[in-house]
């Protein structure tokens, strides 16, 4: 009995060969998702990482946080790479509060700076001795215990900004013992500052605040680059409300800056306690100004 032939299907050249990349697609989707990113990070949040101390005891070198973009609306500086123009104004703009911890551009650099808004428009602001005085009213100021913070690689408590300040804790760790004030603003607004005695910061002239600009200090009063400095590094005065950035937020981790290529470092080098903390100081709802 002779067997039946049974035809096999013709394979198409075109079957043996994969299919072609669409590679102006793909770079389209690419671009489109680069977009999105850089439009939520320039209207919406972005994240920040604190590289210096002047923002101590609330903020340490190595935290990384979340700054609110819409908080005081839009305005030139809020893109993430500052491509406006200076321009004066915002859209949807409303001014900071006093107390609000802020991201800003100085009026003739291009870095970002993190501090506290203190004084507002038509504000007198001075100080004296380190004491704020608004308005001729004295700050209130009330001395904490020291704080312990542990010593690592971004908190080294070097001999050259916190002489003498190095000690161990009770169990025998090595920590940096921080002499503490809690500053209290005119509207209930209270955070704890770092005071290391008389310096060349402490007595500051009074200071008219024009409309639409903000007086900033940064919370480690003795090692902050703000308001009070006229130097190519500092703020030089009062900052016009255009250049502020928005809002911190929260801190989201902390690294203790022992991070390396190896993988186990990654884990090792968070610092615990610090994910998740919130950037807006204490308020007594009870105080108004």
């Amino acid at each position: 009995m002779a067997l039946e032939k049974v035809d096999e299907p013709a394979i198409k050249s075109g079957d043996s060969e994969k299919e072609k990349t669409d590679w102006v697609g793909e770079a389209k989707s690419i671009g489109l998702l680069l977009l999105a990113v850089l439009a939520f990070h320039s209207l919406v949040a972005k994240p920040f990482y604190i590289p210096s101390v002047s923002m101590m005891p609330g903020l340490l070198v190595g935290d990384r946080l979340i700054v609110s973009k819409y908080s005081y609306g839009w305005s030139w500086v809020s893109p993430t790479f500052h491509i406006l123009p200076r321009m004066e104004g915002r859209l949807f703009g409303s001014l900071p509060e006093r107390g609000d911890i802020v991201i800003l551009t100085p009026k003739d650099q291009s870095s970002d700076y993190i501090k506290r808004v203190i004084g507002l428009p038509g504000d007198t602001l001075e100080l004296r001795g380190g004491q704020v005085f608004l308005n001729g009213i004295a700050v209130d100021q009330e001395a904490q215990p020291d704080l312990e913070l542990p010593i690592d690689a971004n908190a080294p408590c070097g001999s050259r900004e916190f002489p003498g300040l190095r000690g161990t804790d009770a169990a025998g760790n090595t920590i940096c013992s921080l002499p503490i004030l809690r500053e209290t603003l005119p509207n209930g607004v209270s955070y704890d500052i770092i005071d290391l005695g008389p310096q060349g910061t402490d007595d500051v002239a009074p200071v008219i605040i024009p409309e639409g600009h903000v007086y900033l200090l940064g919370d480690n009063r003795d090692l902050s680059a703000d308001s009070r400095v006229a130097n190519p590094l500092g703020l030089n005065g009062t900052i016009p409300w255009e250049n502020i950035g928005g809002r911190a937020e929260f801190i989201t981790f902390s690294l203790d800056g022992t991070t390396s290529l190896n993988p186990v470092s990654w884990f090792t080098s968070f610092r615990s306690g610090r994910a998740g903390t919130s950037l807006r100081p204490d308020r007594d709802d009870s105080v108004s100004e």
